[in-house]
Protein backbone atom coordinates (compact mmCIF):
# COMPACT_ATOMS: atom_id res chain seq x y z
CA UNK A 1 0.00 0.00 0.00
CA UNK A 2 1.49 3.34 -1.03
CA UNK A 3 1.72 6.32 1.31
CA UNK A 4 -0.86 8.28 -0.71
CA UNK A 5 -3.33 5.42 -0.51
CA UNK A 6 -2.75 5.15 3.20
CA UNK A 7 -3.43 8.88 3.67
CA UNK A 8 -6.64 8.64 1.65
CA UNK A 9 -7.80 5.72 3.78
CA UNK A 10 -7.13 7.68 6.98
CA UNK A 11 -9.00 10.68 5.63
CA UNK A 12 -11.94 8.47 4.65
CA UNK A 13 -12.04 6.86 8.10
CA UNK A 14 -11.81 10.24 9.80
CA UNK A 15 -14.62 11.61 7.64
CA UNK A 16 -16.84 8.62 8.39
CA UNK A 17 -16.16 8.99 12.12
CA UNK A 18 -17.05 12.68 12.01
CA UNK A 19 -20.26 11.89 10.13
CA UNK A 20 -21.23 9.24 12.70
CA UNK A 21 -20.60 11.67 15.55
CA UNK A 22 -22.58 14.42 13.81
CA UNK A 23 -25.56 12.10 13.41
CA UNK A 24 -25.56 11.44 17.14
CA UNK A 25 -25.61 15.15 17.98
CA UNK A 26 -29.10 16.43 18.70
CA UNK A 27 -29.83 20.14 18.53
CA UNK A 28 -31.39 21.86 21.53
CA UNK A 29 -34.05 24.50 20.98
CA UNK A 30 -34.21 27.75 22.93
CA UNK A 31 -37.05 26.46 25.09
CA UNK A 32 -35.35 23.12 25.79
CA UNK A 33 -32.14 24.89 26.72
CA UNK A 34 -34.07 27.29 28.98
CA UNK A 35 -35.85 24.37 30.67
CA UNK A 36 -32.55 22.54 31.25
CA UNK A 37 -31.06 25.64 32.86
CA UNK A 38 -34.21 26.25 34.91
CA UNK A 39 -33.99 22.71 36.29
CA UNK A 40 -30.53 23.51 37.64
CA UNK A 41 -31.99 26.42 39.64
CA UNK A 42 -33.05 24.66 42.85
CA UNK A 43 -34.93 27.64 44.31
CA UNK A 44 -36.97 28.15 41.15
CA UNK A 45 -37.82 24.46 40.87
CA UNK A 46 -38.90 24.26 44.53
CA UNK A 47 -41.07 27.32 43.92
CA UNK A 48 -42.55 25.73 40.79
CA UNK A 49 -43.37 22.50 42.63
CA UNK A 50 -44.95 24.42 45.52
CA UNK A 51 -47.06 26.51 43.15
CA UNK A 52 -48.23 23.45 41.22
CA UNK A 53 -49.13 21.74 44.50
CA UNK A 54 -50.96 24.85 45.68
CA UNK A 55 -52.89 25.06 42.41
CA UNK A 56 -53.83 21.39 42.60
CA UNK A 57 -55.03 21.68 46.20
CA UNK A 58 -57.00 24.83 45.38
CA UNK A 59 -58.68 23.06 42.46
CA UNK A 60 -59.49 20.01 44.62
CA UNK A 61 -60.69 22.06 47.62
CA UNK A 62 -64.37 20.96 47.30
CA UNK A 63 -63.15 17.36 47.33
CA UNK A 64 -61.05 17.70 50.48
CA UNK A 65 -62.59 16.81 53.89
CA UNK A 66 -62.60 20.42 55.08
CA UNK A 67 -65.18 22.04 57.30
CA UNK A 68 -67.75 24.44 55.91
CA UNK A 69 -66.20 27.83 55.05
CA UNK A 70 -69.47 29.72 55.69
CA UNK A 71 -71.15 27.88 58.59
CA UNK A 72 -71.10 30.16 61.64
CA UNK A 73 -71.17 29.14 65.30
CA UNK A 74 -71.20 32.33 67.36
CA UNK A 75 -72.08 30.56 70.58
CA UNK A 76 -69.40 27.87 70.77
CA UNK A 77 -66.60 28.43 68.24
CA UNK A 78 -65.69 32.13 68.15
CA UNK A 79 -61.92 32.72 68.09
CA UNK A 80 -60.95 29.16 68.87
CA UNK A 81 -57.17 28.70 68.85
CA UNK A 82 -55.71 26.03 66.53
CA UNK A 83 -56.77 22.65 67.90
CA UNK A 84 -57.25 18.96 67.09
CA UNK A 85 -60.83 18.60 68.32
CA UNK A 86 -63.02 16.30 66.23
CA UNK A 87 -65.60 18.03 64.03
CA UNK A 88 -68.71 16.43 62.50
CA UNK A 89 -70.17 18.06 59.42
CA UNK A 90 -73.63 19.46 60.15
CA UNK A 91 -73.43 18.98 63.93
CA UNK A 92 -74.16 22.61 64.85
CA UNK A 93 -77.57 22.65 66.60
CA UNK A 94 -78.70 25.74 64.70
CA UNK A 95 -78.61 23.84 61.41
CA UNK A 96 -81.24 21.39 62.67
CA UNK A 97 -79.88 18.65 60.43
CA UNK A 98 -81.35 15.18 60.72
CA UNK A 99 -79.33 13.28 63.33
CA UNK A 100 -76.96 16.23 63.63
CA UNK A 101 -75.03 15.15 60.53
CA UNK A 102 -74.77 16.27 56.94
CA UNK A 103 -75.28 12.76 55.59
CA UNK A 104 -78.44 12.34 57.68
CA UNK A 105 -79.89 15.57 56.33
CA UNK A 106 -78.95 14.58 52.77
CA UNK A 107 -80.80 11.28 53.11
CA UNK A 108 -83.85 13.06 54.47
CA UNK A 109 -83.79 15.65 51.68
CA UNK A 110 -83.34 13.01 48.97
CA UNK A 111 -86.25 11.03 50.35
CA UNK A 112 -88.52 14.08 50.21
CA UNK A 113 -87.41 14.84 46.65
CA UNK A 114 -87.97 11.21 45.68
CA UNK A 115 -91.57 11.46 46.95
CA UNK A 116 -92.22 14.55 44.86
CA UNK A 117 -90.59 12.90 41.84
CA UNK A 118 -92.80 9.80 42.28
CA UNK A 119 -95.87 12.00 42.51
CA UNK A 120 -94.80 13.90 39.38
CA UNK A 121 -94.37 10.70 37.40
CA UNK A 122 -97.69 9.26 38.55
CA UNK A 123 -99.84 12.29 37.78
CA UNK A 124 -101.47 12.62 34.38
CA UNK A 125 -102.26 16.32 34.61
CA UNK A 126 -99.62 18.26 32.58
CA UNK A 127 -100.06 21.43 34.62
CA UNK A 128 -99.70 19.55 37.90
CA UNK A 129 -96.62 17.75 36.55
CA UNK A 130 -95.03 21.04 35.57
CA UNK A 131 -95.89 22.53 38.96
CA UNK A 132 -94.27 19.62 40.76
CA UNK A 133 -91.14 19.91 38.58
CA UNK A 134 -90.87 23.59 39.46
CA UNK A 135 -91.25 22.72 43.14
CA UNK A 136 -88.49 20.12 42.89
CA UNK A 137 -86.13 22.54 41.15
CA UNK A 138 -86.86 25.30 43.67
CA UNK A 139 -86.26 23.02 46.65
CA UNK A 140 -82.96 21.77 45.20
CA UNK A 141 -81.79 25.33 44.54
CA UNK A 142 -82.85 26.70 47.94
CA UNK A 143 -83.23 23.94 50.52
CA UNK A 144 -80.44 21.54 49.57
CA UNK A 145 -78.11 21.00 52.57
CA UNK A 146 -75.10 21.91 50.43
CA UNK A 147 -76.41 25.47 50.18
CA UNK A 148 -76.08 25.84 53.94
CA UNK A 149 -72.52 24.49 53.98
CA UNK A 150 -71.03 26.06 50.83
CA UNK A 151 -71.72 29.21 48.83
CA UNK A 152 -72.88 29.18 45.20
CA UNK A 153 -71.21 26.00 44.03
CA UNK A 154 -70.69 25.63 40.31
CA UNK A 155 -71.53 22.35 38.54
CA UNK A 156 -68.00 20.95 38.95
CA UNK A 157 -67.68 22.04 42.58
CA UNK A 158 -71.14 20.60 43.32
CA UNK A 159 -70.11 17.25 41.89
CA UNK A 160 -66.85 17.33 43.87
CA UNK A 161 -68.73 18.08 47.10
CA UNK A 162 -71.00 15.10 46.42
CA UNK A 163 -67.95 12.92 45.92
CA UNK A 164 -66.42 14.35 49.09
CA UNK A 165 -69.48 13.26 51.11
CA UNK A 166 -69.33 9.77 49.59
CA UNK A 167 -65.63 9.40 50.36
CA UNK A 168 -65.39 11.00 53.80
CA UNK A 169 -68.98 11.12 55.08
CA UNK A 170 -69.37 13.53 57.99
CA UNK A 171 -65.66 13.60 58.84
CA UNK A 172 -63.95 16.99 58.69
CA UNK A 173 -60.35 18.00 59.38
CA UNK A 174 -60.04 19.69 62.81
CA UNK A 175 -59.59 23.45 63.05
CA UNK A 176 -55.81 23.37 62.57
CA UNK A 177 -55.82 27.11 61.80
CA UNK A 178 -58.37 28.01 64.49
CA UNK A 179 -61.63 29.88 63.86
CA UNK A 180 -62.53 33.52 63.14
CA UNK A 181 -64.79 36.04 64.85
CA UNK A 182 -67.92 34.33 63.52
CA UNK A 183 -66.85 30.81 64.46
CA UNK A 184 -65.96 29.75 60.91
CA UNK A 185 -63.11 27.34 60.31
CA UNK A 186 -60.06 29.28 59.13
CA UNK A 187 -58.37 26.33 57.41
CA UNK A 188 -61.37 25.84 55.11
CA UNK A 189 -61.58 29.58 54.43
CA UNK A 190 -57.86 29.76 53.55
CA UNK A 191 -58.29 26.92 51.03
CA UNK A 192 -61.43 28.41 49.49
CA UNK A 193 -59.79 31.85 49.50
CA UNK A 194 -56.84 30.40 47.57
CA UNK A 195 -59.21 29.51 44.72
CA UNK A 196 -60.38 33.12 44.38
CA UNK A 197 -56.95 34.74 44.85
CA UNK A 198 -55.24 32.44 42.36
CA UNK A 199 -58.03 32.84 39.79
CA UNK A 200 -57.84 36.62 40.17
CA UNK A 201 -54.09 36.52 39.56
CA UNK A 202 -54.30 34.19 36.56
CA UNK A 203 -57.40 35.62 34.84
CA UNK A 204 -56.44 39.25 35.35
CA UNK A 205 -52.92 38.54 34.10
CA UNK A 206 -54.25 36.78 31.00
CA UNK A 207 -56.49 39.78 30.28
CA UNK A 208 -53.49 42.11 30.59
CA UNK A 209 -51.48 39.71 28.41
CA UNK A 210 -54.01 39.72 25.56
CA UNK A 211 -54.48 43.49 25.60
CA UNK A 212 -50.87 44.48 26.29
CA UNK A 213 -49.18 42.13 23.82
CA UNK A 214 -51.58 42.97 21.00
CA UNK A 215 -51.41 46.72 21.63
CA UNK A 216 -47.63 46.85 22.01
CA UNK A 217 -46.93 44.59 19.01
CA UNK A 218 -49.17 46.64 16.71
CA UNK A 219 -47.64 49.93 17.87
CA UNK A 220 -44.08 48.64 17.48
CA UNK A 221 -44.64 47.10 14.05
CA UNK A 222 -46.31 50.06 12.36
CA UNK A 223 -44.19 52.72 14.08
CA UNK A 224 -44.35 56.35 13.00
CA UNK A 225 -47.58 58.20 13.65
CA UNK A 226 -49.45 55.07 14.71
CA UNK A 227 -46.83 54.29 17.33
CA UNK A 228 -46.74 57.88 18.60
CA UNK A 229 -50.50 58.12 18.98
CA UNK A 230 -50.84 54.73 20.65
CA UNK A 231 -48.00 55.39 23.09
CA UNK A 232 -49.36 58.83 24.00
CA UNK A 233 -52.61 57.11 24.94
CA UNK A 234 -50.61 54.81 27.19
CA UNK A 235 -48.85 57.83 28.74
CA UNK A 236 -52.21 59.47 29.48
CA UNK A 237 -53.53 56.29 31.06
CA UNK A 238 -50.38 56.07 33.17
CA UNK A 239 -51.18 59.49 34.64
CA UNK A 240 -54.53 58.26 36.02
CA UNK A 241 -54.32 56.73 39.53
CA UNK A 242 -55.42 53.12 39.10
CA UNK A 243 -56.95 52.88 42.55
CA UNK A 244 -59.50 55.59 41.71
CA UNK A 245 -60.32 53.93 38.41
CA UNK A 246 -60.95 50.62 40.13
CA UNK A 247 -63.03 52.24 42.86
CA UNK A 248 -65.14 54.03 40.25
CA UNK A 249 -65.64 50.96 38.07
CA UNK A 250 -66.39 48.60 40.96
CA UNK A 251 -68.83 51.12 42.45
CA UNK A 252 -70.53 51.79 39.12
CA UNK A 253 -70.81 48.14 38.14
CA UNK A 254 -72.04 47.28 41.62
CA UNK A 255 -74.99 49.67 41.35
CA UNK A 256 -78.29 47.78 41.59
CA UNK A 257 -79.63 48.44 38.08
CA UNK A 258 -76.27 47.76 36.40
CA UNK A 259 -75.73 44.67 38.53
CA UNK A 260 -79.18 43.33 37.66
CA UNK A 261 -78.49 43.84 33.95
CA UNK A 262 -75.15 42.04 34.19
CA UNK A 263 -76.71 39.21 36.20
CA UNK A 264 -79.27 38.77 33.42
CA UNK A 265 -76.34 38.26 31.03
CA UNK A 266 -74.76 35.70 33.36
CA UNK A 267 -71.91 38.00 34.47
CA UNK A 268 -71.41 38.12 38.23
CA UNK A 269 -69.55 40.74 40.23
CA UNK A 270 -66.42 38.70 40.83
CA UNK A 271 -65.99 38.10 37.08
CA UNK A 272 -66.15 41.84 36.52
CA UNK A 273 -63.57 42.26 39.25
CA UNK A 274 -61.18 39.92 37.42
CA UNK A 275 -61.57 41.79 34.15
CA UNK A 276 -61.28 45.26 35.68
CA UNK A 277 -57.97 44.45 37.37
CA UNK A 278 -56.61 42.84 34.21
CA UNK A 279 -57.70 45.79 32.09
CA UNK A 280 -55.54 48.22 34.08
CA UNK A 281 -52.38 46.08 34.20
CA UNK A 282 -51.66 45.95 30.47
CA UNK A 283 -49.84 49.28 30.13
CA UNK A 284 -46.36 48.13 31.16
CA UNK A 285 -46.79 44.94 29.15
CA UNK A 286 -47.54 46.98 26.02
CA UNK A 287 -44.39 49.07 26.49
CA UNK A 288 -42.21 46.01 27.03
CA UNK A 289 -43.56 44.28 23.91
CA UNK A 290 -43.33 47.47 21.82
CA UNK A 291 -39.63 47.85 22.65
CA UNK A 292 -38.92 44.26 21.65
CA UNK A 293 -40.91 44.54 18.40
CA UNK A 294 -39.11 47.75 17.42
CA UNK A 295 -35.81 45.86 17.53
CA UNK A 296 -37.20 42.87 15.57
CA UNK A 297 -39.23 44.50 12.80
CA UNK A 298 -36.14 45.22 10.67
CA UNK A 299 -34.75 41.67 10.93
CA UNK A 300 -34.35 39.56 7.81
CA UNK A 301 -37.10 37.07 8.65
CA UNK A 302 -39.60 39.96 8.80
CA UNK A 303 -38.39 41.26 5.42
CA UNK A 304 -38.74 37.74 4.02
CA UNK A 305 -42.33 37.56 5.30
CA UNK A 306 -43.14 40.88 3.61
CA UNK A 307 -41.53 39.67 0.41
CA UNK A 308 -43.74 36.58 0.17
CA UNK A 309 -46.83 38.74 0.70
CA UNK A 310 -47.66 38.10 4.39
CA UNK A 311 -50.26 40.51 5.76
CA UNK A 312 -49.39 42.86 8.63
CA UNK A 313 -51.64 40.88 10.99
CA UNK A 314 -49.85 37.63 10.10
CA UNK A 315 -46.43 39.24 10.53
CA UNK A 316 -47.38 40.67 13.93
CA UNK A 317 -49.07 37.62 15.45
CA UNK A 318 -47.34 34.81 13.57
CA UNK A 319 -43.75 36.07 13.44
CA UNK A 320 -43.18 38.92 15.91
CA UNK A 321 -45.25 37.88 18.93
CA UNK A 322 -43.71 34.36 19.19
CA UNK A 323 -40.26 35.93 19.22
CA UNK A 324 -41.04 38.10 22.26
CA UNK A 325 -42.65 35.33 24.30
CA UNK A 326 -39.53 34.89 26.43
CA UNK A 327 -39.78 38.45 27.75
CA UNK A 328 -43.56 38.16 28.04
CA UNK A 329 -43.36 34.98 30.15
CA UNK A 330 -40.87 36.58 32.51
CA UNK A 331 -43.08 39.63 32.89
CA UNK A 332 -46.13 37.43 33.46
CA UNK A 333 -44.48 35.70 36.42
CA UNK A 334 -43.90 39.13 37.93
CA UNK A 335 -47.38 40.43 37.09
CA UNK A 336 -49.30 37.60 38.78
CA UNK A 337 -47.98 38.43 42.28
CA UNK A 338 -48.60 42.13 41.65
CA UNK A 339 -52.21 41.42 40.69
CA UNK A 340 -52.73 39.13 43.68
CA UNK A 341 -51.30 41.76 46.01
CA UNK A 342 -53.52 44.42 44.43
CA UNK A 343 -56.58 42.20 44.89
CA UNK A 344 -55.61 41.64 48.52
CA UNK A 345 -55.22 45.39 48.99
CA UNK A 346 -58.64 46.11 47.48
CA UNK A 347 -60.30 43.35 49.50
CA UNK A 348 -58.53 44.69 52.59
CA UNK A 349 -60.20 48.05 51.90
CA UNK A 350 -63.56 46.38 51.33
CA UNK A 351 -63.57 47.13 47.59
CA UNK A 352 -62.69 43.69 46.26
CA UNK A 353 -64.22 40.29 46.82
CA UNK A 354 -67.51 40.60 48.70
CA UNK A 355 -68.77 38.13 51.35
CA UNK A 356 -69.81 35.35 51.40
CA UNK A 357 -67.08 34.83 48.78
CA UNK A 358 -63.67 34.76 50.37
CA UNK A 359 -60.12 35.60 49.33
CA UNK A 360 -56.85 35.93 51.19
CA UNK A 361 -57.16 39.72 51.17
CA UNK A 362 -60.62 39.53 52.70
CA UNK A 363 -59.34 37.11 55.35
CA UNK A 364 -56.54 39.53 56.22
CA UNK A 365 -59.06 42.33 56.54
CA UNK A 366 -61.16 40.23 58.91
CA UNK A 367 -58.06 39.30 60.87
CA UNK A 368 -56.86 42.86 61.34
CA UNK A 369 -60.32 43.90 62.50
CA UNK A 370 -60.21 41.12 65.10
CA UNK A 371 -56.89 42.22 66.58
CA UNK A 372 -56.94 44.16 69.82
CA UNK A 373 -54.59 45.03 72.65
CA UNK A 374 -56.66 42.94 75.05
CA UNK A 375 -56.82 39.63 73.19
CA UNK A 376 -54.31 38.75 70.49
CA UNK A 377 -55.90 36.27 68.09
CA UNK A 378 -52.69 35.82 66.12
CA UNK A 379 -53.94 32.94 63.97
CA UNK A 380 -56.53 35.05 62.14
CA UNK A 381 -53.68 37.09 60.60
CA UNK A 382 -50.72 34.70 60.54
CA UNK A 383 -52.23 31.90 58.46
CA UNK A 384 -53.92 33.97 55.69
CA UNK A 385 -50.96 36.38 55.61
CA UNK A 386 -48.46 33.53 55.57
CA UNK A 387 -50.28 31.82 52.70
CA UNK A 388 -50.29 35.01 50.63
CA UNK A 389 -46.66 35.84 51.44
CA UNK A 390 -45.42 32.32 50.65
CA UNK A 391 -47.25 32.32 47.30
CA UNK A 392 -45.86 35.73 46.35
CA UNK A 393 -42.33 34.66 47.31
CA UNK A 394 -42.64 31.50 45.20
CA UNK A 395 -43.91 33.45 42.19
CA UNK A 396 -41.08 35.95 42.43
CA UNK A 397 -38.43 33.24 42.83
CA UNK A 398 -39.87 31.41 39.82
CA UNK A 399 -39.91 34.63 37.81
CA UNK A 400 -36.24 35.27 38.61
CA UNK A 401 -35.39 31.70 37.62
CA UNK A 402 -37.22 31.95 34.29
CA UNK A 403 -35.56 35.29 33.56
CA UNK A 404 -32.12 33.77 34.12
CA UNK A 405 -33.00 30.66 32.09
CA UNK A 406 -34.11 32.71 29.09
CA UNK A 407 -31.16 35.12 29.24
CA UNK A 408 -28.52 34.05 26.67
CA UNK A 409 -25.81 35.76 28.74
CA UNK A 410 -26.49 33.28 31.57
CA UNK A 411 -26.05 30.25 29.32
CA UNK A 412 -22.53 29.32 30.33
CA UNK A 413 -22.93 30.11 34.01
CA UNK A 414 -23.68 27.50 36.65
Amino acid sequence: MTEDTHDETLKQETLERILRESREIRGVSLWQDAWNRLKRNRTAMISLVCLLLLGLLAFLTPLLPLQSPIDKDLNNRRFLAPNLDTVVMGSRPGLKFEGGTLTGELEKFRASIAELEAERLSTEDPERRQELQQTIDARINVEHPFNQMWNELGPLSWWMCQLRVRLFGDYAIPSLFGTDKLGRDLLARVFWGARVSLIVGIVATLVSLIIGVSYGAIAGYFGGTVDSVMMRIVDMLYSIPFIFVVIFLVTFLGEDSVKARLDAMGIDQITIFYIVIGAIYWLTMSRVVRGQVLSLRTEQFIEAARTVGASPARIVFRHLVPNVLGVVIVYLTLTIPSVMLFEAFLSFLGLGVAPPDVSWGLLLNDGVEALSIIDVYWWVVVFPGGSLAATLFALNFLGDGIRDALDPRMKNRD
